[in-house]
């Protein structure tokens, strides 16, 4: 009998989600007071790598352990134990060269792309952050190894050590240089001008500017040590533990076939899943040229509009003319970090998605198909729609809560916010339906979404950006009407291609009817604290959280809009399910 582990879609989703849940409160630990640290201006040469390098990141940790999971689940369901084992070797091989390349493009790309966005000494953290795509190559093999053998703990792990290494070692980092860095100019500006970072500064504005590259560059050197502590775990893992073949599993396996084969199939999977994740990471190329080139546009046909819209945080931030559409390009990226919390835990339905519905697919078990989309989606709505809806209720007192040290930034930052929580279901159920596409073997769908979607965003960023009275607002509106695009072609898609019937009602509406009531409760309460009764807007905003999501999981009982099935990724779910199925309380 195997020893491997076997996880159910919902309880791999469970073990990611956990993992993934951790992984963003690091995340928020690290860049939130990354932002307060280094400031908008900052952080805006730090999303501008990120800009570049997800793309490249896209292949390696989306495309490639997607492949490699389908091959292996695949052959694992056949009895084809040799062959999985054969796919992970060629996998290594293939994606250790994969790595190389793109190390190197993304090094060689690193000044000529950062002149041609208007941020000249961006190159310098694009170049730090370059090996990150080699490690994360690396890494991709064993992640997608063993989610193809259902068993998604490793890639948990290996997130979570990736992310402590970069908390530790990126905020360490960025701290000691800025407190060193001015620490230095302070103590040797008596004159006023003073080299510092090869310019000559006069002040403390120009002497930030001049060391916020190299800040970003520090901070983002974190990313690399966490991707490359992530693969050095994956590898002793695997050198000790192996998959957990049993010897009997091994010796009744077929003999492998050749390694020409196999490779030829990984790339057939691989290269078009790894497009459409590039395709998709090539967004945040499109806004990082789009959004600073239109703004600069905006600045130059009428600089005084936004300068008089945000006159009280450029003062704040001490940012020169020179550099604010780096400034809002930065409270932009602060504004996404938050964004990204939700649609990166539901990211995890999908990837748990592919062995199970890629099993099902291969043997026509349509019932299995829909029950696992089904769950896959009503749990990403159950999640996104409250954690939308609360987000836009309360943008303003969120914004102060996290970025207190730079509150100059929540006047900017708060109609972004707001804007991308209401739509945060979308950008939710996006990842999971184009990963169910792709285990269903429609690769193709999801490229010509993402296409559509891309030039949309794409347009709408150079003319609305563009005009002065708009300006960095439109980046959320361009986002909102991509993912539009892309969540509808792909549903469409997965419907015409399986002919299942979702139960709407359960999937969208009960959790949506469960979130209004969240999200009113969670604005109600606030303002009654903070009007009424007084209270600190930062201790009303926690108590509002608290008391949205106490009424969403209220009325969700209610309306019966749990499933059965969604409980299997919780710890203890089969307890939870006697009991809400005690009270009639399960859908």
């Amino acid at each position: 009998m195997s020893e491997r582990k076997k996880q159910s879609l919902l309880t791999g989703a469970g073990i990611l989600a956990i993992a993934t849940v951790f992984v963003k409160l690091i995340g928020a630990i690290y860049k939130i007071p990354l932002t307060n640290l280094i400031g908008a201006e900052g952080y805006g040469y730090f999303t501008g790598a990120y800009a570049v390098y997800t793309p490249l990141y896209a292949i390696s940790m989306a495309g490639l352990p997607v492949a490699v999971a389908a091959l292996v689940s695949q052959n694992v369901e056949t009895g084809r134990i040799k062959d999985a084992q054969r796919i992970f070797a060629i996998s290594k091989k293939l994606f250790l060269g994969i790595g190389l390349v793109c190390t190197l493009l993304l090094v060689a790309v690193a000044y000529p792309y950062s002149r041609l966005v208007g941020a000249a000494d961006n190159y310098i953290s694009i170049i730090v952050i370059a090996p990150c795509v080699l490690f994360c190559c690396l890494m991709s093999a064993y992640r997608g190894y063993y989610e193809g053998l259902n068993n998604m703990t490793p890639t948990g792990v290996s997130q979570v050590v990736e992310a402590v290494f970069k908390l530790v070692i990126g905020l360490a980092g960025a701290y000691l240089f800025m407190t060193k860095a001015l620490g230095y100019y302070r103590e040797n500006a008596a004159d006023g001008v003073l080299e510092f970072f090869g310019k000559t500064v006069t002040d403390e504005s120009t002497a930030l500017s001049a060391l916020y590259p190299y800040a970003a560059a520090v901070a983002i050197f974190g990313v690399t040590a966490g991707s490359m502590a992530s693969w050095i775990y994956l590898f002793i893992l695997y050198k000790r533990k192996g998959a957990g073949y049993s010897r009997e599993e091994l010796v009744n396996s077929p003999e492998a076939k050749s390694s020409r084969e196999l490779t030829g199939k990984l790339l057939r999977i691989a290269i078009p899943v790894a497009a459409s994740s590039v395709i998709l990471n090539l967004t945040n190329i499109i806004d990082d040229f789009t959004i600073r080139a239109r703004l600069n546009f905006a600045l130059a046909e009428n600089g005084e509009i936004i300068k008089n819209m945000y006159a009280d945080a450029l003062s704040a931030s001490q940012t020169l003319e020179s550099g604010i559409s780096t400034y809002l390009y930065g409270v932009h990226g602060a504004v996404i970090n938050i964004k990204n919390l939700i649609p990166t835990i539901t990211l995890t339905l999908g990837i748990s998605a592919i062995p199970v519905i890629s099993k099902a697919w291969a043997i026509k078990d349509m019932k299995g198909i829909r029950v696992s989309t089904e769950s896959a989606m009503r749990v990403a709505m159950i999640i996104a729609l409250p954690a939308g809806f609360g987000i836009a209720a309360l943008s303003e007192p969120i914004l102060e809560l996290l970025y207190s040290s730079r509150a100059e930034i929540v006047p900017v930052a708060a109609p972004l916010l707001r804007t991308y929580g209401f739509a945060m279901f979308l950008f939710a159920i996006a990842s999971p339906l184009t990963n169910i596409l792709q285990a269903l073997g429609n690769t193709k769908a999801p490229i010509i979404s993402i296409l559509a979607g891309a030039a949309a965003k794409l347009v709408y960023n150079y003319i609305v950006i563009a005009k002065p009275e708009i300006n960095i607002r439109g980046a959320a509106g361009a986002s909102v009407l991509c993912y539009v695009i892309m969540a509808g072609l792909n549903l469409i898609q997965l419907l015409h291609c399986t002919h299942i019937r979702l139960d709407y009602v359960s999937v969208f509406l009960k959790p949506f009817v469960a979130a209004v009531a969240c999200g009113g409760t969670a604005w109600g309460v606030f303002k009654l604290l903070t009007g009424s009764i007084g209270i600190s807007s930062k201790l009303s905003c926690l108590i509002s959280i608290a008391c949205g999501a106490t009424v969403y999981a209220i009325v969700l009982l209610i309306i019966k809009g749990i499933v059965k099935d969604d409980l299997e990724m919780l710890p203890k779910g089969e307890k939870i399910e006697k009991i809400l199925a005690k009270f009639k309380l399960l859908g």
